[in-house]
């Protein structure tokens, strides 16, 4: 077993996995049931536990980010992976933010009567046990939690390992608030150990897992899709796109990309390819891009880019398909709408594209035709976020087009049954 594991020598990982997936699934059918006000209590209370533990969280964390920098992890990776007291205070205020959502659980989305006397209403349901698969970012121990808590599901949680010691320290103050709550701990469960047999062996038990949710690079999203036998919602990679039309507003297209790459680069809203209007590179190319260059962003342009700035260089077509996740953009000039459109069909991951532009009837094109998850007209692509959605947080931002699209939250986990209600009709 790994050094992190803690699974005892004379357990197998197939054994610990089903019975954690038993004992999801008997939770989830208590927490389906569960009151509004009990699992309100329980994420409050949690709440109040990360507070009242930051100091373990904070020195469990330290621990994470020693070994991660021992093994030479980017700097934008150590950024995801970093916590510190005012991100603990981001969970615990996630946390009472989702508690304070409507319950999805029960609501009545439509409700009709049929001829023959037939009450019919389609009604929210839990999708029952979820399994998330996330890399780095402890916080995401925290919202995934808690999300599947107030849709009413279980959740089986498997961090990355860079984040083992966080992601566990989080854990246990949302068993603390579960306990206090008298829901079962079972609720939320954690894999107890790094061994990426683990991984393997819960995108096969379909018997107890209903929904998987990957969240994490290309190569962890591609092994879930591969392997999974159980449905998947799918988020990809970010390649999110920022085009500069022809009537942009040169100050308020400087803020917005400054903001969309810098604020934080190793988010998955965070910006990665410019595409510039050929008729405005002479008034808006340098304004745009010199506060990025200046402030240490790498700018990888094509010809016509490059010969704006002698610091730019020459972009390959690798990297119009890579999401960096660091502070590195690439920069395309495009005739047109058109041409703009056509390129993020071409490379786009169907995360987040955004247009700056003056023009009502040129945002509404780009809003209609862009087929992505999440479309923007002159905001900054760092609100590609369920939390800036409102949802309280989000597991994910699914790229998929199945059920859930865009920001993953409580009601992205919940599907739907029939309940129909009759006098003694029979059907003829």
């Amino acid at each position: 077993m790994t050094a992190h594991s803690n699974i005892t020598d004379n357990q197998s990982i197939d054994t610990v996995m089903e019975e954690l997936g038993d004992r999801a699934k008997e939770a989830a059918q208590i927490l389906s049931l569960a009151p509004t006000e009990a699992k309100n209590k329980a994420l409050r209370d949690a709440a109040k536990s990360l507070r009242d533990c930051s100091a373990e969280i904070l020195a469990a964390n330290a621990a994470d980010v020693e070994a991660a920098v021992l093994k030479g992890i980017s700097a934008s990776y150590l950024d995801r992976l970093k916590l510190d007291e005012s991100r603990v205070e981001a969970m615990a205020k996630g946390l009472e933010d989702i508690a304070d959502l409507q319950d999805p659980v029960g609501h009545v989305m439509n409700q009709w009567d049929r001829p023959n006397g037939l009450d019919i209403s389609r009604v929210r349901v839990p999708l029952g046990v979820i399994g998330i698969i996330y890399e780095s970012r402890p916080n995401v121990t925290a919202d995934a939690g808690a999300l599947c808590l107030k849709s009413g599901n279980a959740s089986i949680l498997r961090g990355g390992s860079e984040s083992f010691r966080s992601s566990r320290a989080i854990w246990k103050c949302l068993q603390d608030g579960l306990q206090s709550a008298d829901l079962p701990t079972d609720a939320i469960q954690i894999i107890p150990t790094t061994d990426r047999a683990a991984v393997g062996k819960l995108l096969t038990m379909s018997d107890t897992v209903d929904v998987i949710v990957p969240r994490g690079g290309r190569n962890l999203i591609e092994r879930v899709q591969n392997e999974s036998r159980i449905p998947v919602f799918s988020h990809l990679e970010g390649l999110v796109h920022i085009y500069l039309d022809k009537s942009a507003d040169v100050t308020k297209a400087a803020e917005i990309v400054f903001n969309s790459k810098m604020r934080r680069t190793g988010v998955c809203g965070s910006l990665e390819t410019l595409l510039i209007d050929q008729s405005i590179v002479d008034t808006h190319g340098m304004a745009v891009l010199s506060k990025l260059l200046d402030n240490g962003c790498e700018v990888r342009g094509d010809q016509n880019v490059c010969a704006l700035d002698k610091r730019i260089i020459p972009a390959s077509e690798s990297d119009w398909t890579t999401e960096y996740l660091d502070s590195i953009l690439s920069v395309k000039i495009v005739d047109d709408i058109t041409d703009a459109m056509k390129h993020i069909r071409t490379y786009s991951s169907s995360h987040t594209d955004c247009i700056i532009t003056e023009d009502a009837v040129a945002a509404a094109r780009f809003l209609n035709e862009v087929d992505s998850a999440i479309v923007l007209h002159n905001a900054s692509t760092q609100f590609a976020d369920g939390g800036e959605f409102g949802m309280g947080a989000e597991i994910g931002i699914s790229t998929g087009k199945m059920h859930a699209r865009g920001p993953v939250g409580v009601e992205q986990l919940t599907s739907f049954k029939y309940q129909v209600r009759g006098t003694g009709q029979i059907r003829p």
